[in-house]
């Protein structure tokens, strides 16, 4: 299927109940960051499909519940089957609606890909089964298993459609869960592969339904009955509605937010490296990434010699549409360039002394240059809030100590990025900052079984590894005679 075929076949359709049925709610344009014009209008659901489909995933779950282990991990690997045959189609729908260069797309689709399989492994070892139980009177014996809540909501963000929506599809239908799926309004087209998937692999009715929309949608989904699980990723500011609407239920959330995250870059680290890994973790999909190092601590040896080569990599960057050779895309959505702009006014009028960029790319389309901000106060709005944007924000610091502490000094604790050529050292600095996840001398790579979400602000739960297949299960004790 070409990205052509896959755009036309989309555009007037929502999935509900197994089927593709024409939607209701108010169509959306999706649209080319790198032009800023419109490809496509695409399909929104109302809160009536969003009743019918919590009705139709409950009906499935009874059944859908009790299907052996084996034929679950089945449907997995045939999502992930489904998605790596569609994979040139889903590369160039990437690049054009999230404006993401190649190389990104390419990583994008292979980690959803991963993800299916890994949790079609993980149940199929017996994660679900969590064996006997130890009891202190001989005359009786214990076991735990692990039971599905029930039907799941799942709320996707826009800047990694396909991997966060595996990251939560596949766990929460390993564990036995029936699931709505919420894309972003802004980049449906490429979630809604899931359905046409679910149809090829015989999915039976019910299990997945993709309801593509606005924030009514999921407000819908939070008042629906038949909803036992909320997942969602994105902002800190809806992520409190949705912990508000939830709590009036009891329903148990996950909820991975927003991060202002460090990385600390330590006086014997190699300069080279450290740039790379600087550049990575603030650049990679434009910055738009709840991960971003955006807050870069560098002890005050090599300060100099690192911005240096920062500033001598930045001039290199290529920055520009995903068809050509670039470094890095647009922002996904106009009104992310705006906010990132805003950021940028606010730098001005703070007086921050600009290394590089500091304006929206010239040209159309929505661009904003690699921009790095030196000596920024802890007090400016720079270094405390997520930016979502490609924008690096400085402060040297004098030994160790002091750079836990600033790395700690944040409302945030979803990541940090640990550089240096000592690795006990490294690893000791890594062991103390207050963060979900911590790279050492590594960039941002993400396993499916390693574990992703954080402390503080940055969220509730877990997802990836055996804490995303837990997070849609509850822990069942079975007590019997010895």
């Amino acid at each position: 299927m070409s990205v052509a075929e896959m755009i036309e076949t989309r555009t007037d359709a929502v999935f509900l109940n197994g089927h593709f049925r024409p939607g209701r709610g108010a169509p959306r344009e999706a649209v080319n960051p790198a032009t800023g014009e419109a490809f496509a209008r695409v399909a929104t659901a109302t809160p009536d499909d969003v009743t019918a489909a919590a009705e139709s995933a409950e009906r499935a779950f009874g059944s859908w519940r009790r299907q052996p282990v084996a034929e679950r991990a089945r449907y997995l690997r045939g999502f992930a089957n489904g998605l790596e045959a569609r994979q040139e189609a889903l590369i160039a729908l990437q690049m054009r609606n999230n404006g993401k260069p190649r190389i990104e797309a390419e990583i994008d689709l292979g980690d959803a890909v991963a993800c299916f399989r890994y949790y079609a492994d993980l149940i199929e070892t017996g994660a679900l089964d969590r064996g006997r139980v130890m009891l202190p009177d001989h005359g009786f014996a214990g076991r735990q298993v692990l039971e599905p809540f029930g039907p799941a909501a799942l709320i996707v963000p826009w800047n990694f459609p396909l991997v966060t929506t595996a990251w939560k599809l596949a766990p929460a239908l390993a564990a036995g869960c029936t699931a709505l799926l919420k894309p972003s309004e802004f980049t449906t087209l490429a979630e809604l592969v899931y359905g046409e998937i679910a149809q090829e692999i015989g999915l039976p009715e019910g299990v997945l339904s993709i309801l593509p929309g606005e924030g009514a949608i999921g407000a819908a989904m939070l008042d629906a009955p038949q909803i036992r699980k909320v997942s969602f990723t994105g902002s800190n500011a809806t992520g409190t509605r949705i912990m508000g609407a939830a709590a009036r239920r009891l329903l148990p959330v996950s909820l991975e937010l927003g991060g202002k995250s460090p990385i600390v870059v330590l006086s014997d680290a190699d300069i080279e490296t450290a740039a790379e890994l600087v550049c990575g973790g603030i650049f990679f999909n434009a910055g738009q990434i709840c991960s971003a190092t955006s807050r870069l601590i560098v002890d005050e040896a090599i300060a100099d010699d690192l911005i240096s080569a920062l500033r001598a990599r930045i001039r290199k960057m290529a920055v520009g549409d995903p068809r050509g050779e670039i470094d890095m895309g647009p922002l996904t959505t106009m009104a992310q360039r705006d906010k990132v702009l805003g950021y940028l006014l606010t730098a001005r009028s703070e007086g921050l002394d600009c290394l590089c960029g500091g304006t929206g790319a010239v040209g159309p389309g929505f661009f904003i240059e690699p921009t790095v901000y030196l000596d920024v106060p802890e007090t400016s709005a720079l270094w405390r809030e997520e930016v979502f944007g490609p924008v690096l924000s400085v402060r040297r610091v004098t030994g160790d100590e002091a750079a836990i502490a600033l790395a700690n000094a944040t409302d945030y604790g979803l990541a940090a990025t640990v550089v240096g050529n000592d690795p006990v050292r490294a690893n000791a600095v890594a062991d103390r900052i207050d963060a979900g996840h911590v790279w050492v001398n590594t960039p941002q790579i993400i396993f499916p079984e390693t574990s992703w979400g954080g402390f503080k602000a940055s969220g509730i739960g877990r997802e990836l590894g055996f804490g995303g297949l837990q997070g849609y299960a509850a822990l069942k004790h079975i007590t019997t005679p010895a």
